[in-house]
């Protein structure tokens, strides 16, 4: 005579026999090897291609913030005379290509518009006329997305020699390295580096502009 197990559901008596409890026993123990197989795969999954998740990430970032831009000065801005370039009110550029003709026609095509943008959006002022800043760029380097750049990732930039000139009377205030980065295939073309550059020379107009006479 079989054993009986005695379960309660609910409040009632319920007899269940030894050999249909041994088949929900089974039962669980193949479910739970059946999680444990799915989180071995996800682990497995995560540690062969890490990359592949690494790069939807930042791609995804690179949508959001664009290209990147940064400065690095050599000749500062009048280091003693706090924000100096607060009188000016209208920023020229000047552009020249200093890295054998590789320089595309169209990132001096975008590169005014693009550093009105990043003015504007600092509240800079940018008139038709007034006390003119030239903003002298000449390239140093350009880069396109190469094969070897797409093994170590989609890397692009344009390295500039950037020189803030006052225009009456010719005087170099300042020189910095300005460059245009961008590292997502999503940031890849000629307009995102015209973008990133523009950045890095705002962000350099902006450290020796004053708080006071922006617009509102």
């Amino acid at each position: 005579m079989p054993r009986i197990l005695l379960t309660v559901i609910h409040g009632l008596h319920y007899r269940l026999p030894a050999t249909d409890y041994r088949l929900l026993l089974l039962k669980g123990n193949i479910m739970k090897r059946s999680f444990w197989t799915l989180g071995l795969l996800i682990v497995l999954v995560s540690a062969v291609a890490p990359g592949c998740v690494g790069r939807a990430l930042k791609e995804g970032a690179g949508v959001i913030i664009g290209a990147r831009g940064t400065f690095v000065p050599i000749q500062p801005v009048a280091v003693g005379d706090g924000r100096p370039l607060g009188i000016y009110k209208r920023f020229e550029l000047e552009t020249k290509d200093d890295f054998g003709g590789k320089t595309p026609p169209e990132l001096w095509d975008r590169l005014p518009q693009a550093l009105a943008d990043v003015l504007a959006k600092k509240k800079i002022p940018n008139e038709p006329s007034g006390k003119t800043l030239l903003v002298r760029v000449r390239t140093l380097h350009y880069e396109d997305a190469s094969l070897v750049g797409m093994a170590l990732g989609p890397l692009e930039e344009v390295v500039t020699r950037v020189e803030l000139v006052d225009k009456s009377s010719g005087k170099v205030l300042g020189v910095a390295n300005c460059i245009g980065r961008t590292k997502e295939t999503v940031n890849q073309g000629v307009a995102k580096k015209a973008a990133g550059l523009a950045k890095g020379i705002g962000a350099w107009i902006d450290k020796r502009y004053p708080k006071a006479g922006r617009e509102d």
